[in-house]
């Protein structure tokens, strides 16, 4: 297994050298991964995971902790909110910055860079609140980056042709009002002034964006949180814009899916959106802590993305009451992750057990992208409180949570699934 994956590794690494770094959308696979994760990643000994980046062959994993341990369980390492391994091997970097706050996002750069987003104030004893850009090979700040949040936290980084797109709590970058919602030029982290979403949440406690996802050919970007309106159009919850021009141009797509309430105290419901990787459609993963048929709480919900007008799901997954919190789309599935019982459980109650037809799923799962039914891929994980992180890389799927068995193995918050 090992040296079909340092063979992948070679090919993908040449392919790497020189390009712009990937998107947060997906790559495509070729199959469904194995239920059996690799034996060699690291561990994380507390708290949560709650991003994952690659560059080259490094995985950078941010959130919320305090400690690692080598795969054998040997060795622990002081690593607060961040550390990398190495993808082939789960060898631990001596990338250790100082960053005083959870990290919640994180972004390939080009150089052998990250960026790195958060509820951070300080970044190796220098202020640059929310958001940073780090140097993988000493930990040092890229110094010329100079981009920081006037407050709240960074959510969600995507780097695409040039641009560093940022979302979160923030109303400011640098001063420039922008709120949940932004564009950086990557190299410097100055304000793209020419691009603003203008999302509000009139009534709300807080505008927010809770995440984004944006094609591989740069063209769309669809958000997800806590907003009603952009500009002067009502969104709820969700809205799609054309990003391929200098502007954030509001598309004909909207849904009022999203509109109906679930337990009340939630300004959002939504908590991830991920991007087939040809754009041609999304999923979106939503907690909500309701079971109904005739609302979208607790449930995965495929949209098309060039569609113009009041749109409805394709698909709807429902777990029956139960969270999810994180969506991949690789093509050949749709990965699920959260703290689900079941799939396929529109009937189905939290607390009263499974309806008609459910299929157990703890934690972590997969369903047909065409249909959004169950398939038989069933790793299972110790549920907690959910998958946060996924990662598709070429060689298969890591998973960031914040529990200590993946596949029925002990992997302390981190796995990955190979390409069987």
């Amino acid at each position: 297994m090992r040296r079909r994956l340092l063979a992948v590794a070679t090919a993908f690494l040449t392919v790497l050298a020189g390009s712009t770094p990937p998107a947060v959308a997906d790559i495509p696979q070729y199959g469904i991964v194995s239920d059996n994760p690799v034996d060699w990643t690291p561990h994380v000994m507390d708290g949560t995971v709650w991003a994952l980046a690659l560059v080259g062959d490094t995985v950078i994993v941010g959130g919320a902790f305090t400690k690692v341990q080598d795969s054998s369980r040997r060795v622990t390492l002081d690593r607060k909110n961040i550390f990398a391994f190495g993808l082939y091997d789960g060898a631990i970097r001596s990338f250790a910055p100082e960053v005083d706050g959870a990290i919640y996002s994180l972004a390939p750069g080009t150089g052998g860079t990250v960026y790195v987003g958060g509820a951070f104030k300080k970044v190796n004893g220098v202020a640059q609140r929310g958001l940073t850009r780090l140097w993988l090979g000493s930990g040092n700040r890229v110094t010329s980056f100079q981009a920081k949040i006037n407050w709240g936290d960074v959510r969600s980084l995507t780097n695409r042709l040039g641009h560093l797109y940022v979302a979160g709590t923030f109303s400011a970058i640098n001063g420039v009002e922008r709120v949940g919602l932004a564009r950086l030029y990557a190299e410097s982290g100055t304000v793209d002034q020419g691009f603003d979403a203008k999302l509000a949440g009139p009534g709300l406690s807080r505008t927010r964006v809770e995440h984004f996802d944006v094609t591989a050919d740069g063209r769309r970007l669809v958000a997800v949180g806590a907003f009603l309106k952009a500009g002067s159009s009502e969104r709820i919850q969700i809205a799609e814009f054309d990003v391929g021009g200098p502007t954030a141009q509001l598309t004909g797509w909207y849904t009022k899916a999203y509109e109906p309430e679930c337990m009340k105290g939630f300004d959002t419901y939504l908590r991830q959106v991920k991007f087939a990787p040809d754009g041609s459609y999304f999923v979106v993963a939503a907690t909500g802590r309701a079971s109904s048929v005739h609302k979208l709480c607790d449930s995965a919900a495929r949209f098309e993305t060039d569609a113009v007008g009041e749109q409805e799901p394709t698909w709807v997954q429902r777990t029956g009451g139960d969270s999810l919190y994180a969506v991949a789309v690789t093509g050949p599935a749709v990965y699920l992750g959260g703290h689900q019982r079941y799939f396929d459980n529109p009937l189905g109650t939290d607390g009263d057990g499974p309806g008609p037809g459910a299929v157990s799923r703890p934690g972590i799962g997969a369903v047909d992208p065409a249909t959004g039914k169950a398939l038989s891929w069933n790793p299972t994980r110790a549920r907690g409180v959910g998958v946060r992180a996924f990662l598709a890389v070429p060689e298969g799927l890591l998973v960031g949570s914040d529990t200590d068995e993946l596949g029925r193995e002990y992997h302390g918050r981190i796995g990955m699934f190979p390409l069987g």
